[in-house]
């Protein structure tokens, strides 16, 4: 396995040779046209003023400028291609060395306040989850690998993502071309309007119609014809006269399909190379398969249909432009070009939706993949049958680590629930480390249920639902109380207990409550504590609580063995408040409070 750092900073260095020699053209072919520009003024002024030459003689600067301009498109596009690669490896290198935060696309649209742990967990956001893994730039790519992070899979569905991002993990030419062309897309496509717009219903009449839209051309052509022969104008007035009573029928039927294509043509043709590349490729594993299958079914090649579509939305352009404007009338432009798309439409567009929906797979697939390249440590976790084990749920992490702690600060901790130890009890000081072994814990179940790899030596679960609760806000629109709020999100938490999934296994609950139920009264707080978490145990959940109010710690007495006592703790020294984060057995004997508050100055 090629060392990733190594292999990136490689093709970094090849790219910026490229784009600086695309510069270099760039700035040769541009002063080029300069000259040719001066040379054509010049000889306009020979040929024109001083009748030295023949004027015949200017259609040759004329020619050598249109084409150093189509040269000039084409170097200047390989130079924007060559940049987006360079940019492309330098995130990569920064993702490895832990400088990625604030590099990506953050999915802040996929921040749900209701969900039972994206918050929580950090999914979403400046330097979350979502901006570490993302290398999806068009927006079915986004949505896919935001809803795998969101919705746990099924066990068939891990462990064959687990196998499709091993076969993808080392194909970095392909991972460099989509990437390269979904950027100069991302901003182009929408792609549930252009869906939703291929599979709308028939808004153009029969072919009839179109025939007659036909005759109606031909027939202008004719009697234009006629009349310049005959000096005749009526037949003119007579074919203009019915078309105009034609295409007042059809107008408006006409411009909501032509206007409701939601991508331009070049975004339509940068889509059309997307998919002839993923055609291009070779993969072994079923599913990959199945999806290029997708892509050419029944002797249609998506990436071919989407080219003709392309070609369609440039007759639709072109119809807001002086020459569409003016063949408006006597040809029908825009009647003729919408009973084309209209005919795009019924032949393919039940096929659009297969497309996007392979690109989007794809691209999430790739953006896990990457991960896995750059983190080769990381290993995939391993799934554990629930119903001959552990029917209750089980989680096993050897050295489990925080993805979004660099390398060289993260501490990691071994966890073990299962059926003897069904809940951790983490007592411990502020900011001894106990938030942060949560949400290690729910983000590296999150990516062990979307396929991915995990940050831990080893990590072996049952298929598990997560659901959080670790911080809470109030909120006075809504008349609502820190306290309140933390309960409604638990009752939500709690109503995942126990639910009936589709998929052949059951999926048990792993809670994750910080500081549980931290807003009301010692007393009522030991009470609720101890009540929920008896109710989640009789559901069959598994999970871990923390909390600073060493009462709490007595609950194991009411509920029984199945409960274990862990802290972590600190040390004072010489006015300074060290942290080890390190897990240790049994129930913290100390608290910090008093400490924090004369190391910052208080007197106490």
């Amino acid at each position: 396995m090629s060392d990733p750092k190594s292999e990136y900073s490689k093709r970094l260095e090849s790219y910026l040779q490229i784009a600086a020699a695309k510069n270099r053209l760039h700035i040769q072919i541009g002063n080029l046209k300069l000259a040719v520009v001066a040379f054509g003024l010049v000889l306009a002024y020979l040929s024109l003023g001083r009748r030295a030459f023949s004027s015949e003689w200017l259609w040759a600067p004329i020619a050598l400028y249109l084409i150093l301009s189509w040269i000039h498109q084409r170097i200047i596009r390989a130079r924007t291609r060559a940049e987006t690669a360079v940019a492309l490896y330098r995130r990569g290198i920064a993702r490895i060395e832990d400088r990625w935060a604030g590099t990506g696309q953050t999915g802040e649209r996929f921040r749900d306040p209701n969900h039972v742990y994206a918050d929580d967990l950090d999914l979403f956001g400046r330097g979350c989850l979502f901006e570490l893994l993302s290398t999806a730039r068009l927006p079915m790519g986004e949505n896919q690998l935001a809803n795998w992070l969101k919705t746990p899979a099924p066990r068939t569905a891990i462990l064959e993502r687990q196998q499709l991002i091993a076969e993808l993990r080392d194909k970095l030419d392909l991972q460099r071309d989509l990437a390269v062309t979904g950027e100069e897309l991302r901003a182009r496509l929408n792609p549930e309007s252009l869906v939703g717009w291929a599979e709308g219903k028939r808004e153009m009449p029969s072919s009839i119609w179109h025939f007659f839209a036909i005759f109606l051309a031909l027939a202008f052509l004719g009697a234009f014809a006629w009349s310049i022969a005959e000096l005749n104008s009526w037949p003119v007035l007579c074919v203009l006269l019915i078309e105009i009573i034609f295409r007042r029928a059809l107008h408006h039927r006409a411009h909501h399909v032509n206007e409701g294509v939601s991508c331009n043509a070049e975004g339509l043709v940068l889509f059309a190379d997307v998919l002839q590349r993923l055609e291009r490729e070779k993969f072994s594993s079923p599913r990959l398969q199945a999806l290029m299958a997708n892509l050419q079914r029944n002797g249609a090649v998506a990436s071919r249909s989407i080219r003709q579509l392309a070609q369609i939305e440039y007759w639709i352009d072109a119809h807001h432009g002086l020459i569409g404007h003016m063949l408006e009338l006597p040809l029908l432009y825009s009647i003729q070009v919408a009973f084309v798309a209209e005919w795009w439409r019924r032949r393919h567009g039940v096929r659009m939706r297969a497309s996007v929906e392979v690109v989007g797979e794809i691209e999430a697939l790739i953006s896990l993949a990457t991960y896995s390249y750059e983190h080769p440590a990381d290993p995939f976790p391993q799934l554990v049958d629930t119903v001959d084990s552990n029917p209750r749920g089980f989680f096993d992490a050897v050295q489990l680590g925080h993805p979004l702690i660099a390398a060289a600060k993260c501490v990691r901790n071994s966890v073990h629930l299962d059926d003897a130890t069904r809940v951790l009890l983490v007592s411990g000081s502020n900011m001894s480390g106990k938030s942060t072994l949560l949400r290690s814990v729910g983000i590296n179940t999150a990516l062990a249920m979307a396929g991915a790899p995990v940050r831990a030596k080893s990590l072996r679960l049952s298929p598990l639902q997560v659901g959080t609760r670790i911080h809470s806000s109030d909120s006075l629109q809504e008349g609502r109380s820190t306290f309140f709020a933390e309960i409604l999100h638990i009752r939500r938490v709690f109503d995942l207990a126990g639910v009936k999934h589709s998929e052949p296994e059951a999926r048990t609950l792993l809670f994750l409550f910080d500081e549980l139920l931290e807003g009301t009264n010692s007393n009522d707080r030991r009470i609720g504590s101890e009540r929920l978490i008896q109710g989640l145990l009789e559901r069959g959940a598994i999970g871990i609580v923390t909390t600073h109010d060493l009462a709490l710690t007595e609950i194991t007495a009411g509920i029984g063995n199945v409960i274990r006592n862990v802290h972590f703790e600190d040390q004072v020294e010489h006015n300074e408040m060290h942290f080890d984060y390190q897990l240790r057995d049994g129930v913290v004997t100390k608290s910090n409070a008093i400490a924090l508050m004369r190391i910052i100055g208080l007197d106490m």
